[in-house]
């Protein structure tokens, strides 16, 4: 089996997603059919490998917690889709820094389905807008993986409608000032539902990862 399953839609907190995650990994073998998760959280801080406690501006009653994902730090919370790629890079013949460029890759596609050009950034893992008009430079998504064994675990959170007011008190990706953005804010009221927004990414990478097979 080479496509991965797609795990519907699930509202979990952060620390039991990060232990389930952490559990799949840690048990499987070179039969285990590879798993997206797609997940919502309760708002949370989460600290990259990278991150630098200078980025941490003033969390206030948010939870912060540190992970073993790389990258630096992110915020998570209602109205964000999130994509965990539980994959077997040794299956698909993918190396880490190729994997990074599918899952953005995967974004940029979901976002031109629905009207928005978005491209990524090289050293600066994530998915940014570009149209002048429609906030260009604004950060939509943000990724960060762990492998493990040549397996990876974490992913992809996608900005759908959520409040975007945590971003600021902190350096978003441990860039001080980077403006962050939503489809919310981009669409108006033509923003789709979380579970299709998040189903259509989860979807996306799924196809894109069978590709590789």
């Amino acid at each position: 089996m080479s496509r991965p399953l797609v795990r519907p839609l699930t509202r979990l907190a952060y620390h039991d997603a990060l232990a389930r995650m952490r559990a799949f990994t840690a048990g499987r073998d070179a039969g285990t059919p590879d798993e997206i998760w797609l997940v919502e959280h309760p708002p949370v801080f989460t600290l990259g490998l990278a991150t630098r406690p200078e980025h941490l501006l003033a969390t206030g009653d948010i939870p912060v917690v540190q992970t073993e994902r790389g990258g630096q730090v992110t915020y998570h919370g209602p109205g964000q889709a999130l994509a965990y790629t539980l994959v077997d890079l040794r299956r698909h013949g993918l190396m880490v820094r190729e994997f990074v460029r599918l899952i953005e890759q995967a974004v940029i596609e979901v976002l031109a389905d629905l009207g928005l050009t978005a491209v990524r950034r090289e050293g600066a893992p994530g998915v940014y807008l570009s149209a002048p008009d429609r906030g260009a430079g604004a950060k939509i998504a943000s990724i960060g993986i762990k492998v493990s064994r040549g397996c990876t675990y974490h992913g992809v959170a996608l900005n759908v409608a959520m409040d975007l007011e945590p971003f600021s008190r902190i350096d978003p990706c441990g860039y001080p000032g980077l403006a962050v953005t939503d489809l919310r804010s981009q669409l108006g009221p033509a923003t789709l539902a979380m579970e299709t927004v998040a189903t259509l990414l989860g979807e996306k990478l799924a196809d894109l990862i069978e590709g590789k097979a």
